[in-house]
């Protein structure tokens, strides 16, 4: 119905209100080729990366727009340059053929945006397969938007286990550097506060590593749920068109019936009329045979009169 629809038009055009990723990537400069630093935050509802010269800047300096076309894929190429960020650069192209250069700073960080970069594309995917189950077979489009929603909540898990993954081998190799130090007996203490230093800014990093990721799991449930009111809706349309179709039937029948009926009146009709003008063309025959009819009698009278008359003068004489 057209209130579904509408519903579900709301529901995509609303956005989730919360970032799924944010944080500071590498920006290569279209024109100059110059790589920025700005910082980028993902609204997973709409498709829209926004950037800003830093996290308090209230002003937004740009827009990456994607979509389930886009192409959203980690670089084998450090285009960079910098030997730190080999497997830290990802590419995003889009279909109106925007093509985007991102880098950040390990690659723990670079495979969390990228996932949940694939996660949102799938989800916006889903919404798209929900809104086009309108127009077509609903119930089987929907077990398709069912299972990309699925999927999307799959590769967001994985991408957390990776970057967790990520995170304690990068610390176990800390410890194990500044434990080789340690050991050597070169300047001891400076070497423990160092490595205590380095574990409290590494457990800082997966603390907020952490919390951008539950972000991000509430924001794809969110987004989930919402697909499902979608779908839910669609569901319930295409069950108000299956009445209206019915109801169109019904009525299409009746008035085929109805037209018979006429049609059939019609043809008793022109029987009836058909019939009525040959009796008509007899009548209107007879009355021409009676006429001719008359007149041989009129014609035949006067022959008799003039007959008389010839007999009385005759008679007379």
């Amino acid at each position: 119905s057209k209130s579904s629809l509408e519903k579900i038009k709301k529901q995509l055009s609303a956005g989730s209100g919360n970032s799924a990723l944010q944080g500071p990537l590498f920006k290569r400069s279209e024109t100059l080729r110059k790589w920025n630093q700005r910082w980028f935050t993902l609204d997973p509802a709409t498709g829209k990366m926004e950037y800003r010269l830093d996290r308090g800047d209230l002003s937004s300096r740009g827009q990456i727009y994607f979509d389930a076309d886009s192409t959203i894929t980690l670089s084998p190429i450090n285009f960079h340059g910098a030997k730190k960020y080999d497997g830290c650069c990802f590419y995003i192209g889009t279909p109106n053929k925007k093509e985007y250069y991102l880098c950040a700073e390990s690659q723990a960080v670079a495979r969390a945006w990228v996932a949940t970069l694939r996660a949102s594309s799938l989800v916006l995917k889903a919404h798209k397969e929900a809104v086009n189950s309108l127009s077509g077979n609903g119930a089987a489009k929907l077990g398709t938007v069912a299972a990309v929603v699925t999927a999307a909540n799959t590769v967001a898990k994985e991408a957390a286990k990776d970057i967790a993954s990520e995170m304690q081998t990068s610390i176990k190799a800390t410890l194990s550097g500044k434990s080789s130090q340690t050991a050597s007996g070169d300047g001891g203490m400076d070497n423990v506060s160092i490595m205590k230093e380095t574990l409290r800014v590494k457990d800082e990093e997966l603390h907020q590593l952490s919390r951008e990721l539950r972000t991000r799991d509430v924001t794809i449930k969110e987004l989930a749920d919402r697909l499902s009111e979608t779908a839910d809706a669609a569901e319930a349309a295409a069950r108000a068109a299956h009445a209206m179709d019915k109801e169109r039937k019904a009525a299409r029948a009746e008035a085929d019936r109805a037209l018979k009926e006429l049609d059939d009146r019609t043809k008793v009709a022109r029987l009836q009329l058909k019939a009525g003008e040959e009796r008509y063309a007899a009548v209107m025959r007879e009355r021409d045979e009676a006429l001719v009819e008359a007149q041989r009698w009129q014609k035949e009278l006067a022959k008799a009169r003039e007959q008389m008359l010839l007999m009385e003068a005759a008679r007379i004489r």
